[in-house]
């Protein structure tokens, strides 16, 4: 199993309707298309000899490698040191626009920058998680798979009169083989295209360098819209960045991460599908890219959220489900990838997400604080919007106090959680500051009336006294780090007695050397085998509320360690392991928005500025 690279080992690259990971030996090893949540093309990240690669590596034994994005840009430039030279591997997605398609671009340039170097070049597709079989076909330069559902075109990058440094080569199991070699200033490249528009043909290096140039344009003038001038603004952008790959530009829909089934811990069960679009992730968005100055994308976010809102097609759960495809479709049944082995050895390796249809009551608070941040920024909700809002809070109003299957998705059976119970506190809280800011018609006193036994409760229940902490659920002494966000919605002062003392518990059972554990599933059963490494999430909640009770310096040193952990490229996955190495989906968005939340809150703070509580 040792055949696989870190999970960290990977840069992103995207047209905001799906994305790639390339490794840093040049190998695409996960691609899905023609959505984030469609069948892979390419996933040998999950199975290396069922899952299917596009590899350009050098020919030498050995090589050092060096990797890093073309600046303010989702353009990768993954450098080759070798004893005869110096190769680069260019790697990006031309985007590909707001409106749904069947086709995407991976543009792949390769060029000798020093003396001289040897590519060997591999393209295994296996489609639908290797389901699928393909025909391939070759011509002078190119080559086309072909399977009932999907066509996949491969062109080469050259000029159309120039000597033939490189020919694509079919292999009697059906992929492509090449080999070329460069000496210094030579650039050659391919073209990998999914439900191409006309035949194949060769692509001029003219062709490919204009790609290159719209690309770069693209993503640095879409990072000049930020607003954001603060410390670790290289990490604040590239965060930013990362987000806006995981957006899903025809709906505005952010997954929470671009892949499925890698593991919370190696060889264990914990091996989820992110590819879909949370209300929660969605939600806190919003938040974020206002305070980034992201209004379009926040807009865009809001919209996706109004449209759940207003249709209400949950479940038997409620008017909303917690995740949904990139689309609005809420179907999402889970399924095992049979006779694939997952990521080294962690298996099952899951399609789908089974999750979707909990009861997950804090998911209200979080998609009415959204309305709100969109609101505050000067895009107020519409008439059939508020209508619909009204309805889900009269619905919150009469099934806010029951037992639930909380924020981390357990599958142990529901249970009173207090970070449902605080959300649900947040949605009455802003639905009643929404009506009052714009005179909407509204059952004020009974949302007032709702919102204040829920903190009353949260108060006598959600507090132990033994602890002297705010706990995970009721009756029991287990801490749990979403509570973290009690004083940045403004439920509590951040202050506050009662909120120190719970600060000072965490640390004490949660926190490990600035890393933060979500919660102990020893102490707490989630229904799951296995445990897990500290949640990257927490720990950048934990820096805000550091920041917010004052306690500078720990938070800043706080944040800096954290930061340590990123990826050569600066990009998180989910969790970190003792050992420090990534694991889990990656990138995941909510860690980046809440690097980029921390940031902005410390930096603030720092400043002497303390916004609205709210925010």
């Amino acid at each position: 199993m040792n055949d696989y690279p870190q999970i960290a080992d990977h840069g992103l690259i995207g047209d905001l309707q799906t994305a790639a990971l390339v490794s840093s030996d040049g190998t695409i090893d996960w691609f899905c298309s023609p959505r984030f949540d469609s069948p892979s093309i390419f996933a040998s990240l999950l199975d290396r000899e069922k899952g299917g690669r596009f590899s350009i590596s050098p020919k030498a034994e050995t090589f050092e490698v060096k990797q890093l994005y073309f600046p303010d840009t989702a353009v990768l430039v993954t450098r080759f040191l070798t004893e005869e030279g110096v190769g680069e591997l260019i790697d990006f997605m031309p985007a590909t626009g707001e409106a749904a398609s069947e086709r995407h671009r991976l543009v792949r340039i390769v060029r000798c920058v020093r003396g001289s170097m040897d590519f060997d070049i591999e393209v295994s597709p296996r489609f639908d998680y290797g389901r699928s079989s393909h025909q391939v076909t070759v011509g002078d330069g190119v080559a086309t798979f072909t399977t009932d559902a999907t066509v996949l075109t491969v062109s080469l990058v050259r000029h159309p009169d120039d000597e033939r440094l490189a020919e694509i080569d079919p292999a009697p199991d059906g992929d492509l083989r090449a080999s070329v070699r460069l000496v210094e200033g030579q650039l050659r490249g391919i073209v990998l295209e999914t439900a191409p528009s006309g035949a194949p043909g060769v692509v001029p290096v003219a062709e490919a360098k204009r790609l290159f140039d719209d690309t770069v344009h693209f993503w640095q003038d879409w990072v000049e819209q930020s607003t954001y001038t603060g410390r670790w603004r290289e990490e604040v952008q590239r965060s930013a960045i990362t987000l806006k790959l995981l957006t899903y530009a025809p709906t505005g829909g952010l997954v929470a991460a671009p892949t499925a089934g890698l593991p919370e811990q190696i060889g264990g069960e914990r091996n989820w599908d992110y590819r879909f679009t949370w209300v929660r992730d969605a939600s806190f968005s919003v938040r974020t890219l206002v305070r980034l100055g992201y209004t379009a994308e926040a807009a865009a976010f809001g919209a996706w959220l109004r449209d759940r809102v207003t249709e209400q097609a949950g479940s038997a759960t409620g008017p909303l489900n917690i995740m949904y495809r990139v689309d609005g479709d809420p179907e999402l049944d889970e399924e095992t990838i049979e006779g694939w082995e997952g990521y080294r050895g962690s298996y099952p390796v899951r399609i789908g997400n089974g999750a979707a249809g909990q009861l997950q009551l804090d998911i209200y608070g979080e998609a009415l604080d959204a309305v709100y941040q969109v609101d505050r920024s000067g895009i107020e909700i519409g008439q059939p919007g508020w209508k619909a809002l009204t309805q889900l809070l009269d619905w919150l109003a009469d099934n806010w106090d029951q037992p639930e299957e909380g924020i981390w998705e357990t599958r142990g059976g529901r249970k009173d959680f207090t970070y449902g119970r605080l959300m649900c506190w947040v949605a009455f809280d802003r639905g009643i500051r929404l009506a009052a800011t714009h005179g909407r018609p509204a059952p004020l006193k009974r949302w007032r009336s709702a919102r204040d036994a829920i903190y009353n409760q949260i108060m006598e229940k959600g507090w132990n006294e033994e602890r002297r902490a705010f706990v995970q659920q009721y009756g029991e002494t287990v801490l749990d780090a979403s509570l973290l966000k009690m004083s940045q919605v403004g439920f509590i002062s951040p202050q506050d007695p009662m909120w120190l003392d719970t600060l000072r518990a965490m640390e004490e059972e949660l926190v490990s050397d600035s890393l933060v554990y979500r919660y102990d599933p020893s102490a707490s059963p989630d229904g799951l085998a296995g445990s897990e490494g500290t949640f990257s999430l927490c720990t950048f909640l934990y820096v805000d509320a550091l920041a917010r009770a004052g306690r500078l310096a720990e938070a800043r040193i706080t944040f800096e360690k954290m930061l340590t952990y990123a990826n050569r490229l600066g990009l998180f996955s989910e969790e970190i392991a003792l050992t420090g190495e990534q694991l889990g989906n990656f990138p995941q968005a909510f860690t980046h928005l809440a690097l980029i939340d921390a940031a902005l809150t410390l930096n603030d703070r720092l400043d002497g500025h303390h916004p609205d509580r709210v925010m």
